[in-house]
């Protein structure tokens, strides 16, 4: 593909295409295949200018590369890309800003004042009939005070008032529509299905291929924890499916032969073989953008109250206005109070302020579910951390196997991978990962594999059964055995790494030393946390004592717990909230689920479990933890700006009716200049609550 380069910088590269017009699909596809290229760091593409602004932390030369091997027609996007994109929609409210604007000049320019005032009429019609229907259902809300207005301005001959008052308020409704589906959109396609493979029933056993391969009528088996890929018609097994990112229900229901499995839920418990009816990730994608819109899920406390605020205040305006009239018999005085309200402000900055938040943390690669979980972080005084795969790395590696067979470490491996490859988890990774570097096969050789959360797997190989697991699930739970000639090696593990049990037919066989390395960042995250207003963290593991008092100290927790259950961990949030703590818990696996259900805020890492990602209210990308310090600062300065928007709103349109009532500005003045505040301060909260110097 031929571009020219415009402008470079270190680690910056504006490209210009060499094309005629680019497409919104071409622009997609471009910034798709960009994003993917190794050492790109993020990257931004103009549609309009055929431009694309390019970050990255490779060398000058590779990009140039890539970017001259890049072909519109080679690049394989996944359909809900291009289809959820949102750049068409951006685009569309541009234009209708723009015309507006454009119009309302045109109007005032050309058109003759007997024309104008005939169109201030005929748009004035929308606005009275709103109020008269709000009249009819017996509610006295901002339609009322908004066609109360205008009427009044149109009888007093203050046309000009009237098309204003129109003018902004339209503007006023187009940007808050933009906002609201914007962080609609960009919500929507954050929680939107990304499985990238899936298990296929073939004849020859069950086959993990990519998930654009599969078609309709393909039989797609999904064990416990993982992600229901498509829509379709369960054919065998019998599973808990949890479906809150469908339904809003905070329980799993029972899915058997015959039910129908929407894309997107997960299964808790069993699992399901599935006939496949809709491949598109978009019907999803569509399903949440539905169930946000007609859930309160968006909507923080202090959103709502502005709401109510907002509508319980239009009598009372409309209570002063008769009552000035009365003492004054002055109907510009009335009009004064009338021409300025807080509702309007109040109605429109308070969901701005909080769907651009939503939108800024999308930003930074937080996908947060609603505005209240944002105002929760910012009221959380108490932090649960779970160790693996959290404050430590979500890669870990395994570094050793002691081997209490007589077959060979690489057969041991080759087995915990077969069974392991199952289940989403970051220990499971490693044992799949390690085989895998090792070229070891390990085809479907096992029966059916249960999975028992926080414990470990249990199959049957060759007629003999095989567990693998924690100390807990190996000793306590299938009370296996540890054979005399072992005892004195097992006695003495290696030190420092996390421990995987496997037996078989109740001897253990190997002990899979797994080195799960602490985030560089873990320390440093955690003294933030605590200078943006956490008072209390608490790391909560499975791990042995010994492990969980090393990481303790070294991250600084103020507390710890070691071999912890998953309900332990759900328990201890509980006690905490019934002490009346704000809680916020951070984990990433299957077991972390019902903690992250008990907290206030649950805190997903974005490569974790899908269990845990649907369950979470918030999800933070996996390279780093500063996401959970970027998070704390927004909600803090969001609680911030919602507390400025009252007091500018209360202070600036009292001094307007005060001004009005005494008689030092005209009603027509005094509405203009509440228009403009209340557009200046929707406008200023659109705009980013944290600078660049302090984003990590």
């Amino acid at each position: 593909m031929k571009f020219q380069i415009k402008h470079e910088i270190k680690g910056r590269l504006r490209i210009h295409m060499k094309q005629s017009r680019m497409t919104f699909e071409q622009a997609d596809i471009l910034h798709y295949a960009i994003q993917k290229m190794d050492g790109v760091s993020s990257v931004k593409v103009y549609e309009r200018t055929g431009d694309a602004v390019i970050c990255f932390h490779c060398s000058r030369e590779e990009l140039i590369d890539a970017l001259s091997a890049f072909d519109y027609d080679r690049i394989n996007v996944p359909m809900e890309v291009l289809q959820n994109s949102g750049r068409q929609l951006n685009a569309e409210f541009q234009e209708k800003l723009a015309g507006r604007i454009l119009r309302r000049l045109f109007n005032k320019i050309f058109l003759p004042m007997p024309l104008r005032n005939a169109i201030t009429l005929c748009r004035a019609i929308r606005y009275v009939w709103m109020g008269v229907k709000c009249l009819a259902a017996r509610k006295i809300e901002v339609p009322v005070l908004d066609a109360t207005a205008i009427t009044v301005s149109i009888l007093r001959g203050n046309f000009n008032t009237a098309g204003s008052i129109m003018f902004l308020l339209g503007v006023g409704e187009l940007l808050e529509d933009w906002t609201h589906k914007k962080s609609v959109g960009d919500l929507a396609r954050s929680m939107s299905l990304n499985t990238e493979k899936v298990w296929v029933r073939k004849d020859e056993g069950e086959k993990l291929v990519p998930s654009d391969e599969v078609e309709t009528g393909d039989l797609v088996v999904v064990h416990m924890g993982n992600v229901i890929p498509f829509d379709g018609i369960v054919c065998a097994g019998e599973a808990m499916v949890n479906q809150s990112a469908m339904t809003g229900e905070p329980l799993a229901v029972k899915k058997d032969t015959d039910s129908y499995a929407y894309a997107g839920t997960v299964v808790e418990e069993g699992e399901l073989v599935i006939r496949v009816k809709e491949t598109r990730g978009s019907t999803k994608y569509e399903k949440i953008v539905s169930m946000i819109e007609e859930t309160d899920k968006l909507k923080s406390a202090s959103e709502s109250r502005a709401e109510h605020l907002a509508d319980r205040l239009v009598p009372y305006t409309l209570l002063g206005t008769a009552l000035v009239w009365l003492l004054t018999r002055n109907a510009t005085k009335a009009l004064a109070v009338l021409m300025v309200d807080f509702s309007c402000a109040l109605k429109l900055a308070m969901p701005v302020t909080v769907l651009s938040a939503i939108r800024e943390a999308g930003e930074h690669d937080i996908m947060v579910k609603g505005g209240k979980y944002m105002e929760a972080v910012a009221e959380a005084t108490t932090i649960v951390f779970d160790k693996t795969g959290t404050l430590t790395k979500a890669m870990p590696v395994v570094r050793s196997i002691v081997n209490f067979s007589d077959e060979s470490d690489d057969e041991m491996l080759r087995i915990a991978a077969c069974l392991e490859e199952h289940f989403p988890h970051s220990m499971a990774k490693a044992v799949v990962d390690a085989a895998r570097k090792k070229g070891l096969e390990h085809d479907e050789m096992h029966s059916k594999v249960n999975y028992i959360v926080a414990h470990g797997i249990s199959s049957e190989i060759d007629d003999r059964k095989v567990v693998i697991g924690s100390y807990h699930f190996i000793f306590e739970d299938e009370k296996c055995i540890v054979d005399d000639s072992a005892k004195a090696e097992f006695e003495n593990l290696p030190e420092g790494y996390s421990h995987l049990y496997m037996a078989i037919d109740g001897k253990l066989v190997a002990v899979i030393c797994i080195e799960d390395p602490l985030r560089e960042e873990a320390a440093d995250v955690i003294r933030q946390l605590k200078e943006a207003g956490i008072t209390k963290v608490v790391m909560m593991t499975g791990d042995s004592e010994r492990t969980a008092a090393v990481i303790a100290k070294r991250v600084g927790v103020d507390e710890y717990y070691s071999e912890v259950l998953p309900e332990d961990k759900a328990s201890f949030i509980q006690r905490e909230r019934e002490n009346g703590a704000k809680t916020i818990m951070v984990g990433d696996g299957i077991n972390d689920s019902p903690a992250l259900s008990a907290a206030n805020v649950g805190i997903a890492i974005s490569d974790g479990a899908e269990l845990a990602r649907e369950i979470a209210d918030i999800t933070i990308g996996a390279d780093n933890l500063y996401e959970l310090v970027t998070l704390k600062k927004l909600s803090n300065r969001l609680m911030k700006r919602i507390d400025s928007n009252y007091r500018s709103i209360v202070g600036i349109n009292s001094g307007l009716i005060g001004a009005g009532v005494f008689g030092l500005i005209p009603p027509t003045t005094s509405a203009m200049f509440h228009n403009i505040s209340t557009l200046g301060i929707t406008l200023n909260s659109m705009k980013n609550l944290l600078p660049e110097q302090e984003t990590i």
